[in-house]
């Protein structure tokens, strides 16, 4: 080699030997800035996806609430179409009962006005105890009836007793101060109740006694010797003696023609 040419290649080694450093310094400051501009990029990708998943679990947690609503509108739907289809029933229900009672009521009043009427003519026709009391209770009756505030059933009942209290009237024997009207005026007497059988009278005194002749309707005064079967029925009526015979006079019904 000559020695020209030595001089050269030695020269650019030399060259090449001192810039190497400066070359690679450059590319370790590339290198450096690319992975850091790596790094950059994935730390924001982290956060988008770190903010997907966050709002994918608000969107989940919502979808679960919206279920778990729709479910329990669902099952309350249920409940009210039941309810509703209950009640729809019942009420269908009650339109029928109400129908029959409608029905039930045109054919009962009716009938009760005959009741009242067959007691009124019973009483009427009957012996004349307690006329008072006996009066007023059919008066009540017949108020009744047209009273709007009073149920039909209860109408009904209320018959039902006062036929009940007449029936009573005869198998019992009941003694009773009341005032007696007839010929001699009026006067305070103790009345003697002896079933539907027979009432008599006796005057405060022991002075007259007498029974109700229910043919002829009226009083008949009866003679001493009954007098004291008339003190002791009536003893015996209020419970201060003991049952007893008796030896009264009965007139027996006519017999029908």
């Amino acid at each position: 080699m000559k020695p020209f040419q030595k001089i050269r290649i030695t020269a650019l080694i030399s060259l090449l030997i001192a810039a190497a450093p400066s070359f690679a310094a450059d590319q370790l400051d590339k290198v450096i800035d690319t992975q850091k501009s790596i790094d950059d990029a994935g730390t924001s990708t982290q956060k988008k996806i770190d903010a997907l998943a966050d709002e994918t679990q608000d969107i989940v947690a919502s979808y679960r609430t919206v279920t778990r609503r729709t479910e329990s509108l669902r099952i309350y739907n249920k409940h009210l179409e039941k309810t509703v289809s209950s009640q729809e029933d019942e009420m269908a229900s009650m339109l029928e009962q109400i129908e029959s009672l409608e029905t039930t009521n045109r054919e009962i009043v009716p009938l009760m006005f005959k009741m009242l009427a067959a007691l009124d003519k019973f009483i009427a026709a009957d012996l004349p105890f307690l006329p008072e009391e006996r009066s007023k209770r059919m008066q009540g009756l017949t108020e009744m009836m047209d009273r709007a505030d009073v149920t039909t059933s209860e109408k009904y009942r209320r018959i039902m007793e006062a036929f009940q209290i007449e029936n009573e009237y005869g198998r019992t024997i009941e003694a009773y101060r009341a005032t007696l009207e007839s010929e001699n005026g009026k006067r305070t007497v103790d009345f003697l109740r002896l079933g539907r059988v027979a009432l008599y009278y006796q005057t405060l005194d022991n002075d007259e006694q007498g029974s109700w002749d229910n043919v002829d309707k009226e009083w008949v005064v009866l003679d001493d010797s009954y007098r004291r079967s008339i003190q002791e029925g009536l003893r015996i009526a209020r419970k201060q003696s003991a049952p007893n015979l008796l030896k009264l006079p009965v007139r027996a019904p006519e017999k029908a023609q």
